[in-house]
């Protein structure tokens, strides 16, 4: 779908529901006694590849929509697969499946599409090794297909070098087939989806400073759970909301976990005209309505502790600095190099191309901003981030945007593009 210059952007939106909690919620359920049943599941690809993982294991889920019930087996229930499992696009699926599968007595392998098999995993084979799992790359390159799985695992505390939530969720989900308190120290906090969840199953689970632990072996219960709004979804209408002229929105029912809103402070040091509205606590995390108006931006640094808080926000947040005067600077970021494209350079390269001036670095890159931006082909790598994030920049570029890819943004929001054309056409 071709992007052209805005005019105005009103409305009143919902985004679907949180990636990282629908994970969760089909994962914890599953190896929980009983029902769990979500609801504002993220209907995307990437959890229906979490979906497609635990069927092959013999978990019933139903699914319809936005609406699913999992028919857990308890922490031991799983059984094993007839064939490879299949974790497509999704690296969060590969990377917290991998801690559950290596506390099973059988042997399991998995794979996914082509970015899946360049992401690296030696962050996570690291620690499972240390906990006794059998955990190898079968091509022996540190990236998927892995086979895992068949030994018993140790109880360890885990500094680990990087902030992923991704990793450390890994860790404590194999600390539940472990004897003892297995524990994870980052060096800065990240997400906290897992502790706050696992926690509402019944795991006793704590977190003190950067130190999370488990204890093992615990009874794991299933759950109700509403899925709050994600806002890595949300964040391409809080930048189109704040940039585009005569611009007035309101997004509903969006998560706004500290661990994980690092771009509504950012918006704000930037000058952002944003508010949080009806602040609330659904299943356990904090959710809000957010109410955007077009803003006078300017440039900030972006760096340190707010990097893991806002990892997959700093595309379009490169977006909003291309628009804002003055100089902002995204530092401590390398972590953008190994996601679904390495998006410091498929950023640049699509900020360059529509006429910004931008500076890739090792870990981030300067954008002095206040340029006018002209369309392009903006090409996506097949990153659904990509896409997003430069189409929301096609609103304010002169001529037209167009893509290379649309369909990869299916990921994380299918519907992406209809509901920016509906706030468009208002």
């Amino acid at each position: 779908m071709p992007i052209n210059k805005a005019k105005s952007l009103k409305g009143e939106i919902t985004v679907p529901g949180d990636k990282s909690i629908s994970h969760r919620g089909v994962m914890f359920g599953a190896i929980s006694d009983g029902i769990t049943e979500l609801t504002g599941f993220l209907d995307g690809a990437d959890c229906r590849s979490t979906i497609g993982c635990f069927r092959a294991m013999g978990i019933d889920i139903k699914q319809d929509a936005d609406h699913v019930i999992i028919h857990g087996k308890g922490l031991n229930g799983l059984s094993a697969s007839s064939e490879m499992l299949d974790v497509g696009n999704s690296g969060t699926t590969t990377r917290l499946i991998s801690g559950i599968l290596a506390g099973q007595s059988f042997i399991s392998t998995l794979n996914g599409d082509e970015s899946i098999q360049k992401r690296p995993m030696d962050r996570i084979i690291t620690p499972l090794s240390q906990m006794g799992a059998h955990i190898r790359s079968l091509r022996e390159n540190g990236c998927a297909p892995l086979e895992m799985g068949g030994t018993q695992l140790k109880a360890i505390h885990y500094d680990s070098p990087v902030a992923s939530a991704q990793v450390k969720s890994c860790v404590l989900l194999a600390g539940l087939y472990a004897d003892g308190i297995t524990s994870v120290t980052e060096p800065v906090a990240s997400r906290n989806h897992t502790e706050l969840m696992l926690s509402g199953f019944g795991a006793d689970i704590k977190s003190e400073g950067l130190t999370a632990s488990i204890v093992g072996r615990p009874n794991l219960v299933g759950q109700k759970i509403e899925v709050p709004g994600d806002i890595s979804s949300a964040a391409y209408f809080i930048v189109a909301g704040l940039i585009c002229p005569n611009a007035d929105l309101l997004i509903k029912n969006v998560n706004t976990n500290p661990t994980r809103a690092g771009i509504i402070k950012i918006a704000k040091d930037m000058g952002g005209n944003i508010e949080l509205l009806n602040e609330r606590v659904v299943s356990g995390e904090p959710v809000a309505d957010i109410q955007v108006r077009t803003s006078e931006l300017h440039g900030c640094e972006v760096s340190g502790e707010i990097i893991p808080t806002l990892i997959d926000e700093l595309p379009v947040i490169a977006v909003m600095a291309a628009c804002a005067s003055g100089t902002t600077t995204i530092k401590d970021a390398a972590e953008l190099k190994v996601k679904e494209s390495d998006r410091i350079a498929t950023v640049t390269e699509n900020l360059s191309n529509m006429g910004c001036d931008i500076t890739p670095t090792d870990d981030g890159m300067i954008i002095n901003g206040g340029k006018e931006l002209h369309g392009t082909t903006v090409n996506t790598y097949l990153d659904h981030r990509i896409a997003m994030s430069f189409a929301i920049a096609g609103l304010v570029a002169n001529g037209e945007t167009t893509f290379d890819n649309e369909a990869c943004c299916c990921i994380s929001y299918p519907d992406f593009f209809k509901t920016l054309n509906n706030l468009t056409n208002k």
